[in-house]
């Protein structure tokens, strides 16, 4: 499965936008997904992640009431609706799938990752 992650550009903070992952290649019903997140200088961050149903989901601390991960199965994409931005949430965000079921939180527990697309917050 190929992953395209788009939706990041510019915000102010207060911002609410979206990312999307669009799948191509497999259909992702079949793949547990996640967000995770990486700034300069320092290792990936979990964000959330996404049982293959859509069912159960499970989000870092820095994110949780904030951020809210959904998936279309039949639109064969993820999202990532980001509320009340802060500088920190500043960082390329990538998208990543796991065939298996459940949900994850580490990053070696996916197989297959998207390019990222950066956010950037301004105060």
């Amino acid at each position: 499965v190929q992953l395209q992650a788009s939706g990041g550009g510019l915000e102010q903070a207060g911002a609410s936008p979206r990312l999307s992952c669009a799948a191509s290649g497999r259909t992702i019903s079949s793949y547990a997904l996640a967000w995770f997140r990486q700034t300069p200088g320092r290792d990936q961050d979990f964000v959330a992640a996404i049982s293959r149903s859509g069912d159960t989901k499970f989000y870092a601390e820095a994110v949780k009431g904030r951020f809210t991960i959904s998936r279309d199965n039949n639109k064969n994409t993820m999202y990532l609706q980001m509320n009340s931005l802060k500088p920190e949430d500043t960082a390329v965000y990538y998208c990543a799938a796991a065939l298996r079921s459940g949900y994850y939180i580490e990053g070696y527990e996916y197989d297959y990752w998207g390019q990222g697309t950066l956010v950037t917050v301004s105060s």
